[in-house]
Formats: C-alpha cells, sequence, structure tokens
C-alpha cells in the first residue's frame, strides 16, 4: 500500500510502501492526531521506519490496497 505523508513547513512529502493496512495505517494516524501518541510511526516494506512528530503533520494519503497491473489491457 502507497503511502504519502505531507510535513508542514516542508517543500517534499515522504513517500513509501508499506505492508500494513489501510485500518493500521489510518489507527496510528488517528492515534497522533488525538494527542495520545506525539509522533507517528511507521514502516516500510523494507523495514525502514519513519518518526514524524504529530503536530507537524499536514495530511497523510493512504492509497488502495490492490497491486498494480502491469501490461496492456485487451
Amino acid at each position: 500500500m502507497d503511502v504519502r505523508i505531507g510535513i508542514q513547513n516542508s517543500p517534499r512529502e515522504l513517500s513509501f510502501e508499506t505492508s500494513q493496512t489501510a485500518a493500521e495505517v489510518q489507527k496510528a494516524v488517528a492515534t497522533a492526531l488525538a494527542g495520545q501518541s506525539a509522533l507517528l510511526e511507521l514502516t516500510d516494506e523494507k523495514g525502514t521506519m519513519y518518526v514524524v512528530p504529530a503536530a507537524a503533520l499536514a495530511y497523510v494519503e493512504i492509497g488502495s490496497e490492490e497491486s498494480r497491473r502491469v501490461g496492456f489491457v485487451a
């Protein structure tokens, strides 16, 4: 699943693929924004951990869980 995170006062965004489900990512974001956690922590498919302060989150875009098709459609 693709995840894109916008950070306040930063012209670039974090973009990575994660093996977590959409529900798990949404729950982590909601927990961070509710103030229960000061940090949003997500891990990509390669094991790299991304830690973003909850106060700096501008937006989080959660992509679909479907895999992309390769090739031509007849």
